[in-house]
């Protein structure tokens, strides 16, 4: 496939990500849990370049107005705030909590996850695509966790859901992608953006998400968690950008032998 062709499916006529008809310049999507303190997380989200940032609203003070709150380092007029729903363990839940988010700060476009598990923090299928029935109907746009199931995020596309978001591996551990093949799977599928979510612990994790095909990466953890946050920010923003460089130049076959890079004839 070429560049044009990838760019094409996608719905874009700029290698510039596109969610919900909205372009965003950077294809790197971070969090705002686990750092030490708002204006580290302030730095680490320049030093990364990304556009879009989620916020846990069960998690993160959006409403009371006298204490400290991300608002004050992260101005939500240069940044696009994403709500999503971690902590959730039922569609209900989840469902009630993004109309909060709308309700608090107008936001439409919206993270879904729905736990199943405390200790793997899988997610629950089933409510998951109850509550993206529901919050699509009341006309959210949905970027929604997943398992890396091919068939269950198809279902999740024919529903309406604005993006795609597999995990690599379990939130927080930093295994790397796990399984390449239903990532590549879910990507030849999809005719919305299809963004890793959970599990990339190191620059090359997000390399080979973009390698696969996939359109950006969320990552929380892998940046706040890091000796230096801030420099590993950097990091990822660069391994994303080269992912995504490497996708559209299109990797050379891979071969069984050797292949000499200079030609066996006319030898001296």
């Amino acid at each position: 496939m070429t560049e044009r062709q990838i760019l094409e499916k996608k719905g874009g006529s700029s290698d510039s990500l596109v969610i919900a008809g909205k372009e965003f310049s950077s294809r790197l999507i971070i969090g705002t849990g686990k750092y030490q303190s708002f204006q580290q997380t302030k730095e680490a989200l320049e030093a990364s370049s990304a556009d879009i940032i989620t916020v846990a609203l069960r998690r993160v003070n959006v409403f009371k107005k006298d204490e400290p709150k991300l608002q004050d380092y992260i101005d939500p007029k240069q940044y696009t705030y994403l709500p999503n729903t971690a902590g959730c363990y039922t569609a209900d839940e989840a469902v009630r909590t993004l109309r909060l988010a709308r309700e608090a700060g107008g936001w439409d476009l919206v993270k879904l996850e729905v736990i199943g598990d405390k200790k793997t923090l899988y997610p629950d299928m089933e409510e998951t695509y109850m509550a993206a029935k529901t919050l699509i109907k009341e006309g959210f746009s949905v970027m929604v966790y997943c398992t890396d199931d091919p068939i269950y995020a198809k279902k999740l596309e024919d529903i309406g859901c604005v993006a795609i978001m597999p995990l690599a591996a379990p939130i927080g551990s930093g295994l790397g992608i796990q399984n390449k093949i239903n990532i590549a799977l879910i990507v030849e599928n999809a005719n919305v953006p299809v963004l890793v979510d959970a599990g990339v612990g190191t620059a090359s994790d997000a390399s080979i998400a973009m390698e696969l095909g996939c359109d950006g990466v969320l990552m929380n953890t892998a940046i706040a968690e890091a000796k230096d946050p801030v420099l590993m920010a950097k990091a990822m923003k660069l391994s994303v950008t080269s992912g995504r460089m490497a996708y559209l130049a299109g990797r050379m076959n891979k071969k069984q032998y050797a292949d000499p890079s200079s030609p066996m004839y006319n030898l001296i």
